[in-house]
């Protein structure tokens, strides 16, 4: 059975219009027996947890906002009456909910997570209803309908074993039968029956997770990008989008701030070797980018260029641990003391450099390190990283070195992930997009 999972972010169903368009993206897909996934419409998962944290006034705002969105969207969609039923269901219970939260002055992480399953459980019944208005056969369905069970980790939940036997025996039926499913992303319920949410790249984590226990022919993840791109178009305004990637590949730009799926979310497909693509919601022709298991050996050395700012870089250097075991231990140990986590780490016998998030406090830490080591702390640094094949990593790297000697920047640090698909190297803030410019230019060929 021929199966695509398509799923869509909050700014590709943020309106009337915007659902006209993702609804009319499916249509082209009808004979491959799609399964929708949504978020929430637009901002509505913010103003949702905006309405949680306020006053009971606070609130009544926030559900105004939330409430005239949903309402004019039925309206311009020219939904019937028993849409609107379903609709208003769902908003007396939120009112009730926040009701009880004015009350206690209190919102647990369950509660959050309660609070916030309204977004995808009004965007889903929306888009249903308009399939069904159009001929489309389609039902809305909870995460839990169809098979999410996760543990009770709330705010972060995951999804247990169990879920991959449950999601094709809900699922698959629907589709022998000529139904489009429309489920809501980024939500589940525990073994107690209490509602939960996925955390980060919870609704693309649902669209793959569906994809893979289903083994779908592929899971489609729509954005508002033409896939992922060589580079930041904001610095690059030429950066082109990448036919192919790997998953160790996507996952390494996911992590340097590339557009694409959390790693998270990838974690499904990956078990089962389903094919995940990248698609532009605003630019249907453009073929997006395919994230699979491994590429032809053809393909160019580099895949994208990233970045990530406002990065403190720490050199450690004692003279007096050569040779000595637990230098690195010691310093290791006294960042887990005081809950910092570290990025890249380059090592020698007497050195150690490593990267910080810039908004971690220091001052302790170097006092501590202080008795063993020299320490120096740089902040406002950048972490650029060429992602690509790693049988070529030696001439990947002897062209960035030659880029960076021949526009004027020192290298200050160089790690070569364990992945073996990433290479990453620190410079100054402000010399880091003058890098990736001339990185850019001069492995895509401007």
């Amino acid at each position: 059975m021929i199966m695509v999972v398509m799923k869509f972010g909050g700014s590709s169903v943020a309106n009337a219009e915007r659902i006209r368009s993702v609804i009319d993206i499916v249509k082209t897909q009808l004979d491959k027996k799609p399964v929708l996934v949504l978020s929430a419409m637009g901002d509505t998962t913010d103003f949702l947890l905006e309405a949680g944290k306020g006053a009971f006034q606070k609130s009544e705002v926030c559900i105004e906002q939330i409430e005239k969105l949903h309402l004019d969207t039925l309206k311009k969609l020219k939904l019937p009456d028993m849409a609107k039923k379903e609709i208003s269901a769902l908003f007396e219970e939120l009112k009730r909910l926040l009701s009880g939260i004015a009350l206690i002055r209190e919102m647990t992480p369950r509660t959050k997570d309660f609070l916030v399953s309204f977004g995808e459980r009004l965007s889903v019944r929306i888009a249903a209803a308009y399939c069904n208005s159009l001929g489309i056969k389609a039902a809305a369905c909870d995460a839990w309908d169809v098979g999410f069970l996760s543990d009770s980790n709330f705010t972060a939940a995951e999804l247990v074993k169990e879920s991959w036997k449950l999601i094709p025996e809900k699922i698959n039926p629907m589709l022998k039968a000529g139904v489009l499913p429309v489920v809501t992303g980024f939500i589940a319920k525990d073994a107690d029956g209490n509602i939960t949410t996925l955390g980060r790249g919870g609704s693309d984590l649902s669209a793959t997770m569906i994809a893979a226990a289903c083994n779908a022919d592929e899971a489609q993840v729509w954005k508002d990008v033409d896939g992922i791109l060589t580079a930041d178009p904001r610095i690059v305004a030429n950066a082109k989008p990448v036919e192919a990637v790997s998953y160790d590949e996507a996952a390494e730009l996911a992590y340097f701030g590339a557009q694409v799926l959390h790693p998270r979310a990838m974690q499904p497909c990956i078990k089962t070797g389903t094919p995940v693509r990248v698609k532009n919601s605003y630019n249907v022709a453009a073929p997006g980018t395919r994230i699979i298991a491994a590429l032809d050996k053809k393909s160019p050395p580099v895949r994208a260029i990233t970045s990530r700012r406002d990065v403190t870089l720490v050199d450690i250097v004692s003279s007096r641990m050569l040779g000595q075991y637990g230098f690195l231990a010691e310093v290791f140990s006294c960042f887990s003391r005081h809950k910092i986590s570290v990025d890249m780490v380059a090592t020698s016998e007497v050195s150690i450099s490593l990267t910080l998030d810039a908004a971690q406090e220091l001052s302790e830490v170097k006092k501590e390190l202080s008795r063993i080591a020299s320490v120096d702390v740089k902040t406002g640094m950048s972490i650029v990283t060429i992602v690509g094949n790693v049988k070529r990593s030696s001439e990947i790297l002897a062209r960035a070195f030659k880029i960076c000697q021949l526009i004027g920047v020192p290298v200050q640090m160089v790690s070569q992930g364990a992945s073996k698909v990433n290479i990453s190297f620190i410079v100054n803030g402000a010399e880091a997009v003058d890098v990736i410019k001339a990185l850019h230019m001069d492995f895509f060929g401007d």
